[in-house]
């Protein structure tokens, strides 16, 4: 079993989730009492979020670069960021190692090319949906059309995920706020939502709606599963 690169903490909350997903996976695969092979860095989050509020992409960049190297040194095989939005600095951190960074966007476009998606919502924060180095991949790679939210149902999708979700808050009210968006995204011709920030599958699942749902966080977690497996 190959060794899981886990740079987490933006937030915890969702690094948890990809944590567990990883030990059942592997267990799932291999049973018995089988567990993943991971090595993990979590980071303070409060110093990435005033980074992100600063747009200072660089710094962020320089932190990540710097905790995938020790976790290279560490042992592991394969580098997992544990989060949608810090894809922003991706090819930094990639450049910085020597192992392969799994993308969670190529781990997403891969899944909706084998369920033959040709249209899709996607929610996260307001970086991933406002620029494009998410979107753009989805299209250049997987050739997705990608529709976002308009723009105060983004403000309103950000806020839910700093103020609640990234807090461990789950508020109804907020389920109800987003499974509207996705309904409007729905109406607007999208076949499926990627809930494109970890944090989401906390508030709102496939049991919530008709709408398929792609939850990053657990086809992440699948495609570094599937990558410690191979022979």
């Amino acid at each position: 079993m190959k060794t899981i690169g886990l740079l987490g903490g933006m937030s915890w909350e969702s690094t948890e989730s990809y944590y567990r997903a990883l030990n059942t996976g592997i267990k799932a695969s291999l049973g018995g009492l089988h567990s993943a092979r991971v090595v993990m860095v979590s980071v303070d989050f409060a110093d990435i979020e005033a980074l992100q509020r600063q747009g200072d992409w660089e710094a962020m960049a320089n932190i990540l670069a710097r905790e995938a190297r020790h976790i290279q040194m560490a042992g592991a095989d394969m580098l997992l960021i544990a989060t949608n939005t810090m894809h922003k600095v991706a090819p930094e951190v990639a450049e910085a190692i020597d192992i392969p960074l799994l993308h969670i966007a190529d781990a997403t476009g891969e899944r909706l090319v084998a369920d033959g998606m040709q249209r899709v919502g996607l929610l996260g924060t307001r970086f991933t949906m406002g620029q494009d180095f998410y979107k753009a991949r989805l299209t250049e790679r997987f050739g997705i059309e990608v529709l976002v939210p308009e723009e105060e149902q983004r403000e309103q999708i950000h806020r839910v995920i700093y103020e609640e979700l990234c807090q461990g808050r789950i508020e109804p009210s907020s389920k109800v706020g987003y499974l509207d968006i996705i309904e409007t995204l729905h109406q607007r011709g999208a076949e499926a939502v990627i809930l494109g920030c970890t944090e989401i599958a906390l508030l709102v699942n496939q049991t919530d709606t008709d709408l398929p749902l792609y939850d990053t966080t657990a086809i992440h977690a699948a495609s570094a599963v599937a990558r410690a497996l191979e022979a």
